[in-house]
C-alpha cells in the first residue's frame, strides 16, 4: 500500500509546484505588460509615438495595442481565462515581431525580446489548457 501512496503524494507536490510556477509567471508577465507595454503606450512615451509612426497605421493603433496588452495582463490574473489571455498576448507578440522585422527601421533586436516573452506565454497557455478547455461549457450555462 505504501507504494500506492508515494506516487500520489509526488503527483500532488508536482501539481502544486507547477501551479506555483504558472502563477509566478502570470503575475510577472502581467506586471511586464502593464509597466513596459500598456503604460508607455497610453502615456504617449516619445519612443512609443515614434515607433507607431514608423508602423504607419496611426496613433490609434498605439492605443489599441496598449488596450490589448492591458486586457491580456488583467486576463493573466483571472484564473479561468489566464490561458486564453496568454494566447492572446502571444498574438500581440507575434504582431510585434512582424512589425519589428518588416515595418520598423533598425528594430530587429526587438524580435528577440518578442520571442523571449512569447515562450513563457506559450508555456502558460499550455499549463492552463484544462481551464481553457472548460470555457465553452461554462459560457453555455
Amino acid at each position: 500500500m505504501a507504494s500506492n501512496d508515494t506516487p500520489k503524494k509526488s503527483s500532488v507536490k508536482r501539481n502544486r509546484f507547477v501551479e506555483s510556477l504558472l502563477w509566478i509567471g502570470q503575475v510577472l508577465l502581467a506586471i511586464y505588460f502593464i509597466a513596459f507595454g500598456a503604460l508607455p503606450k497610453f502615456s504617449g512615451a516619445p519612443a512609443q509615438v515614434e515607433m507607431f509612426e514608423d508602423i504607419g497605421l496611426g496613433q490609434w493603433f498605439r492605443y489599441f495595442t496598449g488596450l490589448c496588452e492591458l486586457g491580456g495582463a488583467i486576463g493573466l490574473l483571472i484564473p479561468m481565462v489566464g490561458g486564453l489571455a496568454a494566447l492572446g498576448l502571444v498574438g500581440v507578440m507575434g504582431g510585434a515581431a512582424l512589425s519589428n522585422l518588416f515595418l520598423i527601421t533598425d528594430a530587429t533586436e526587438g524580435v528577440v525580446v518578442n520571442v523571449v516573452v512569447a515562450v513563457p506565454l506559450l508555456l502558460i497557455a499550455w499549463g492552463r489548457w484544462p481551464e481553457t478547455k472548460r470555457l465553452p461549457a461554462l459560457l453555455k450555462r
